[in-house]
């Protein structure tokens, strides 16, 4: 008999339903499905200069590091809120979840700031088929990241406004999944796309 999926923490069954903890994982598989494929699409493309510039000369990795330092640390005060949620502790929370917001708007800048530099030294997306896979790769998860600060300003206003019902701490639940996942794929970006790209 397969196992039923569920959260990485423990969380009571009236907040979040077996059902709706299914649900929020085929819709991670699903985002996974895309990033696999933009991940092997960028493997594929990654030799393509077409007599562009290659990640050698693009990437710099000492903002990449600031880039990734801010993320992973916005994992960690994520993770704090999730703690203060489960001690009820609304104040702390709110706080909690202000530094991940100020940490996720900071990356979603640098990575901004990234791309605009690309640009404006000629190493847009259209200048080689390198380039378009990086920049779709990387602005992908830049826009889910987006969507994430987005979701979780909604949150703040509702637990403001709401408290912390059952449907609330739901929601907050699985945004912190939604949070990791993120921060997961970034290590795969750097890995692949920054590490090897300036070896």
């Amino acid at each position: 008999m397969i196992p039923e999926p569920s959260l990485p923490f423990p969380v009571p069954t009236e907040i979040c339903s077996p059902a709706k903890t299914f649900g929020f994982w085929i819709y991670l598989m699903s985002d996974s499905v895309i990033f696999a494929l933009l991940f092997a699409t960028y493997a594929s493309m990654s030799r393509n200069y077409a007599g562009g510039p290659t990640g050698k000369e693009v990437f710099d990795l000492s903002t990449v590091f600031y880039e990734t330092l801010v993320l992973l640390s916005s994992t960690l005060t994520c993770g704090f809120s999730i703690l203060s949620l489960s001690k009820a502790k609304t104040p702390r929370l709110l706080f909690w979840m202000a530094i991940t917001f100020l940490l996720g708007l900071g990356f979603v800048l640098m990575e901004y700031s990234e791309f605009h530099s690309l640009i404006w030294q000629g190493a847009g997306l259209d200048r080689s088929g390198f380039l378009s896979a990086f920049f779709t790769l990387v602005g992908t998860h830049g826009l889910h990241v987006s969507i994430g600060l987005v979701w979780l300003l909604v949150m703040m206003v509702q637990v403001v406004q709401k408290g912390l019902t059952a449907p609330v701490q739901s929601r907050l639940y699985r945004f912190s999944l939604f949070w990791h996942f993120l921060d997961l794929v970034w290590v795969g970006i750097f890995s692949m796309v920054y590490l090897l790209g300036v070896l």
